[in-house]
Parts: C-alpha cells; structure tokens; sequence
C-alpha cells in the first residue's frame, strides 16, 4: 500500500512552529490519492495543511509555486501560505509540507449540471494564459499523457482483454491525433469533481495542480468531461454541451477542434482506465478495486454515442 502520513504521526507543535500558529489543531480530510491533509485550525484562521508523501523537496516546491501563479493570474484556487521564513514548503519527517489558506464550501459529487459552464469558463480561462509566461517556464510537458513506460507495461497486464482493449484504442487515437495539428497550452489535468470546490457564494475553486502541464488544450478539455460529464459510468450529452459551452465563452472551438473533441474525451478515458488498473493491480494490489478500470468499458461506448452532439 502506498506509504501516507496518518495524523498521530505529526508534530504539530513543530509544524505550528514554522508557520507561527497559535492554538493549532488539526483534524483529518478525506480523500486525496497520493497525499495526506488535514484541515488546521488557530487563532490565525482555518488552513488545509498537506504532507505530500508523494514529492521531494524539488516538485514540492514547483507545486507550490505553480498553486501560486494560477492565483496571482486570476484563476479561483487555494492561496498558499508561506512559512514564517517566507519559504513557500517546510519539511516535516522527512517530507514536505505545504499550507494553504481553506476554503469554505463543500465538494459535491456530481457537479450540479448548472455549475459545468461556469467549470468550463475556469478551464478556458487557464488554457488562454501564455506558456511562455515567466512563472510557468518550468511546467513540464504532457505529464498526463502515457509516457512510453506505460505504454511499454500494457502487454504485461494479466488481464489480457484489457491489454489488447487498450492498446487498440490508444493506437486508434494516436494515429487521429497525428493528423490534426494542435497547439499548446497550460493544462490543469485533473479537473475533476473532487478538485472543485463549491464556495459559500455559489462560486468555484479548482483545486490540486499536481498534474499541471503544457500539453494540448483539447485532451485537457477532455479530461474534464470525463472528471465533470459522467454519471454512472456514461458520458452525460447535457452536461458535456453545458461543460463546453462554458468554455467556449472564453476560448471558441474551431469546427476541427469540435469534431476531435471526442477522440480527445476518449483519449483521457484511456488515460483513466490505465491508471485505475496500473494502481489497483501492479502498484497497490486492492482486490476492493481490481475492476475499478472496467468502468471505462462502458464510458468509451458512451463517448461514441454522445460526443457528437457537440460537433
């Protein structure tokens, strides 16, 4: 199982120490794949505080300094707080500590249909910032995507109808992808329901950059219809139109880009389902989740029936 931080482990009179909180307490949040947090509480106000089990100092401080740029640009998102020092992570045990100022509102799962374009808005407003901005110079560049060590672990899997499911889609969607041009954008890569908070004022915040890349804009758009347009495993047509009709307000669809929107939508699902038996199967073995990537099945047919309502 993947090694997290559990809260009888922490020091908080140290890690209190180094953001100079009086009357911290600390309780768990739920969630979170591949770090531990915890909402924290002082005299000073109401934190998530975040042990990134996962990163080294390095990534910590890129994640932290990216969560910073997306705020300083205007995208609704977490604050980072700085520690007494004015450094943007502390360490603690060994691994590295980032505080961010909370954000009082709820995760709600499904989004309300009537919150996608407002998601969409956020999404197009993230793609239309320069990857050539001085703060984002040191993205990396589609992270998200299957990396060739990946897709070199496919034929290995024991389930041998996945393998060959996956590795005849992802080829399929390869080959489309080489006969369209793309461009490059700052991507969000998880844009996820449970990345989204619902403010108090009915607002959004988008939350987690850990999979922040430059990659194309459209795969990312995709991503977010499988994070945002799917209920019970199926692609939703009145939420996708809702999702990319918020985004269009802020960054219009040529007629290519729309007709390839399903390929990419497919393309993230493949992404998802390969994660999900990555995790569950060769990583982490979870017999509770060993199937979790067969949901993608059902999904990758739905895309083919509803996507093209938006075209």
């Amino acid at each position: 199982m993947a090694n997290y931080t559990t809260i009888d482990r922490i020091d908080l009179p140290a890690v209190a120490g180094s953001y100079a909180l009086d009357r911290a307490r600390i309780t768990p949040l739920a969630g979170g794949a591949a770090n531990s947090s915890f909402h924290l509480t002082s005299s000073s106000g109401e934190f998530v505080l975040t042990i990134l089990d996962n990163h080294d100092v390095r990534s910590a401080e890129s994640l932290a300094a990216h969560t910073r740029a997306m705020l300083r640009n205007g995208l609704p998102t977490s604050e980072v707080v700085p520690a007494a020092d004015g450094s943007l992570i502390t360490q603690f045990d060994g691994r590295p500590v980032i505080l961010k100022r909370w954000i009082e509102g709820t995760v709600i799962q499904p989004l309300p249909l009537a919150l996608l374009p407002e998601a969409g808005r956020i999404l197009g407003r993230l793609h239309s910032l320069s990857p050539q901005d001085p703060e984002f110079m040191d993205i990396p560049a589609g992270t998200r995507r299957l990396s060739e060590e990946h897709r070199a672990a496919i034929p290995q899997f024991a389930d041998k109808a996945f393998a060959e499911w996956l590795i005849e889609r992802l080829a399929r969607v390869h080959q489309s992808e080489t006969e369209r041009a793309r461009s490059l954008a700052v991507v969000h890569g998880d844009l996820f329901d449970d990345n989204v908070i619902v403010r108090q004022d009915g607002r959004l915040s988008v939350l987690d950059w850990e999979t922040v890349s430059i990659d194309d804009p459209l795969l990312d758009l995709g991503m977010a219809a499988v994070g945002l347009a799917k209920v019970d495993g199926l692609l939703v047509a009145d939420r996708l139109n809702a999702l990319v009709a918020g985004y269009q307000e802020v960054v219009p669809l040529s007629e290519t880009d729309a007709a390839a929107l399903p390929v990419e939508i497919e393309h993230a699902a493949l992404i998802i389902a390969f994660h999900r038996y990555h995790r569950h199967n060769v990583r982490f073995p979870n017999p509770d989740k060993s199937r979790i990537h067969e949901e993608m099945y059902g999904f990758v047919e739905s895309v083919e029936r509803t996507a093209r309502v938006t075209s």
